[in-house]
Formats: C-alpha cells, structure tokens, sequence
C-alpha cells in the first residue's frame, strides 16, 4: 500500500476564510477576516510569539524530502537553500509540482514576508531549508516495483540528507510493504536511518493516514530510529485518520493546517499527519537552536520528556506516542538532557538485538510486523494548558466538521490543502503525485496529505 502523506485539496475561498475565521475565534472584522496568521491556530496553540522571543530556529537546517520546495514563494524567500533532486520531472528541486513540500517547508520556516494580512509563519521562520526532491509514481510506471522504487529513491534522500548541514529531516511521505514483502521497509532503507542518526541527524516522518481503516505501517516512519508523528486536532485529540501502532514516537497538531502553498492565493489548508511531522521537526529546530551544543539524542530526549501526556496518565499509547510535542516547554524548562551519546528511543536497540530476542522485545512492546491492526479510539492529550487541547476548544470547534469534511484516502502525505483559487478538489491521485499510481491506472492507492 503506498501512503504518499497528502492532504486533501479543497477550495480556500472568502466563504471558507470566514469559516476559518469562526474556528479560531477571531473577532469577525474584515481585516482579521484576511489575516492569515490568524487562521493559522496552532502557532496561537503552541504559543509561538512566546517561544519565539527565545527561539526561532536560526542557525538550524532543516532537509525536507519531499516533491520540492517552490523558492519562489513570498514567504519563503531567503529561506531556501540548493539541495538535490532524486526525480525525473521538468525543472529541480526546487520545483513542486504536486504543491506539497512547500507547503511542509512554509509549515516549518515561513516568515510571514507576504505582508500582515497575508503572510504565513513557520513555527522556526529563521531555520533553512534543503529541499530534497523524490521521485514520482509517474517514472518507469508499470516497469518496476513501486515500493521498492520508493524505499531505494528514499535510502538516497537520506543518505544525502545524512551527508548536508541539515541537523533535521523532515519526512512527510511514505510507504506500506506490499503484501509478503518486505520491499518499503528494507534493510538499506533501515542502514540509512543508522547513518544518519550515527552523523548526528534526527528523523522525523509521518506515520500516515488510514489510522480509521486499514493502519498499515508505513516506511520510513516505522523505521527504527525515525520518530514516527502522529496528528492531533484542535482538542488535543488524536485524529480519526493518524495511524496507530508502536511506531508512533510523538504527536503534533495536524488538523485543520493554514499555511503557504504554491499556485492560487498561495494559502491552503488541510489535515493529516504530514503537517504534524513538519511541526516536530520545527520544534526541534526552536530546542536545538537554542542548544547548539546539544546531541540529535539530547534534542530528542527533551522533546519526548517534554510532551504533554494522555489524559490516562499512560507513558505512551500507540495514538500519540510518548506525547504532543511542547517546545514551548522544552525551552523554557527542558530539565536534564542526558547522555549525549545514547539514542532515547528503543527501537534502535531493539533492531540491533539478534532476531529471537528483538522480536521478543518488539512483541512485548506491542508488535512490530506489518500486519492490518484493528484502529483504535483516539486518546486526548492531558487537560495541561501547555498541551493542544484545553485551550483550543475556545476556538470555534463546532465548525470544525465543516473544514474537516476531505475524503480519506489510503496513503500517508498528510492530506493536501485547499488553495484559495482552485475551484474544485482535484482527483486523487493527483497528475503528479509522488507515489500513488498514475490517474486512471486502477490499480494501488492515492496520496493523502
């Protein structure tokens, strides 16, 4: 099953602004009608002009594998930088024609250079990007195994991403093993996460869409060593369509996503798990900027102790992991980052164990084969007002069906915003999406973002 973690398009026009405008509470004015900063309730959620008096992520680069990153773009010029392109379409990396790493690229390091009204911020506006761009479903369709196209386009992204100045990458995309194969989740594509964690990067990537029906895992996110995320909404909750399993390490807000996008009015809105993975990443880049001394591992460690927990007061649950990501808390009282030299997570440890053992381990920590898991409810994040729930439900959530409504569809990119002058969703797949199969074919699964 491929998951290329899209999110839904859908229109972005006056009406839907104003129902925006609605959720987040915003007095109805015309002029916070058009604020797209307004609209943009997570940075209201996470207390982003709190945390950015002491942090905005300057000094830290951020690798984002994805369809490309549109440099273009008012909000984030300046903010990108020549990376590499592992695909065969016109143009380069920094060419996005299926519209979804820069709108992952703007979640992370957007500055709001469009202007007050329509500007958009990244939740690090001073941290760099490094486009990394994948190759399509489109390429050699037909002729080769498709997800193990992926994996092996994927295990150079991250080969390459290990080998730049990027300290983050972002991952906001992948793939399922098909069945009775092991051809997403391959062993070159678990030996490129080692390297790059062993070169002092962290992974973040999203841990897909079909969490409400078939919760395949998916790859790199299921990796060991990559931190799988999971999307909450506005109440802190899990959301319906973010996979669950062991393979989620943390959760970040993913539903209901403004932000910068290439074509249109150049704002789109969505909700799934790729904006999720992208706001850990930033938050990563908040904590490390401010401690550059500190290790991928240090990083990490602050950020799972940091989280805010499920209402259960469980250490972790397989909806949001050890918990939602806090940066806000990490930089104000991050505590004891640990040994520099020790991985937080124990998957690494576990992979490393000889197989009887590891898969007695794995076993013991909830399994960790492929197989279909029946989905579970979702869990709220604790009542604590650093969490993203408490405070949020104030926002307007009663209309948060009507923004919510995108269709669900089996792959994991994050499910693709609406742009404010497209007239109508587009087909899923898109023309161009990176791993769903061509329009048309009949066969596979479309992209969600």
């Amino acid at each position: 099953m491929y998951t290329s973690s899209r999110r839904t398009r859908r229109p972005f026009s006056m009406a839907t602004a104003a129902l925006s405008l609605l959720l987040v509470g915003v007095a109805a004015t015309p002029a916070h009608a058009e604020s797209v900063r307004d609209m943009q309730w997570h940075l209201k959620a996470m207390r982003a002009d709190e945390m950015w008096k002491v942090s905005k992520g300057r000094g830290i680069t951020v690798a984002v594998i994805d369809s490309g990153v549109d440099d273009t773009l008012a909000d984030l010029q300046g903010q990108v930088l020549s990376g590499k392109d592992f695909s065969k379409q016109r143009g380069d990396e920094h060419t996005d024609i299926d519209n979804h790493g820069t709108g992952m690229a703007a979640l992370i390091a957007a500055t709001g250079s469009r202007g007050s009204l329509h500007g958009s911020y990244g939740l690090a506006p001073e941290a760099k990007i490094l486009p990394v761009r994948m190759r399509y479903s489109t390429e050699d369709y037909g002729q080769v195994d498709s997800h193990a196209a992926f994996s092996g386009a994927m295990t150079k992204a991250i080969r390459y991403a290990a080998d730049s100045e990027a300290r983050i990458i972002n991952i906001s995309m992948g793939a399922a093993n098909a069945p009775g194969k092991q051809n997403a989740g391959t062993p070159e594509l678990a030996s490129a996460v080692r390297y790059a964690i062993d070169k002092g990067k962290l992974i973040f990537a999203a841990v897909g869409n079909s969490g409400d029906k078939a919760n395949f895992k998916v790859y790199p996110a299921a990796a060991p060593g990559v931190v799988g995320v999971g999307a909450t909404d506005k109440k802190g909750r899990a959301l319906e369509q973010s996979q669950r399993g062991p393979q989620v390490d943390l959760a970040a807000p993913g539903g209901d996503i403004v932000n910068a996008c290439s074509g249109g009015t150049q704002v789109c809105t969505g909700s799934g798990t790729s904006s999720a993975s992208a706001l850990a990443s930033a938050s990563a880049a908040l904590i490390w900027a401010q401690h550059p001394d500190w290790t991928n591992h240090q990083v990490l460690r602050v950020m799972l102790n940091t989280a805010g927990k499920a209402k259960n007061g469980a250490e972790r649950t397989d909806s949001i992991g050890y918990g939602i990501v806090r940066p806000r808390i990490a930089l104000k009282d991050p505590g004891n980052p640990g040994p520099a030299d020790e991985y937080p997570l124990p998957d690494l440890a576990v992979a490393s164990e000889p197989p009887s053992a590891a898969t007695s381990a794995s076993a013991g920590a909830g399994g960790d084969d492929d197989a279909v898991d029946k989905p579970k409810p979702a869990t709220a994040a604790s009542a604590d007002d650093d969490g993203i729930n408490g405070a949020w439900i104030a926002m307007g959530v009663a209309a948060a069906a009507l923004l919510a409504a995108g269709v669900a569809v089996p792959t994991l990119r994050a499910r693709r915003r609406r742009s404010t002058q497209v007239p109508a969703a587009p087909p899923f797949p898109p023309p161009h999406s990176p791993y769903g199969p061509p329009p048309g074919s009949g066969t596979g699964q479309g992209p969600q973002r």
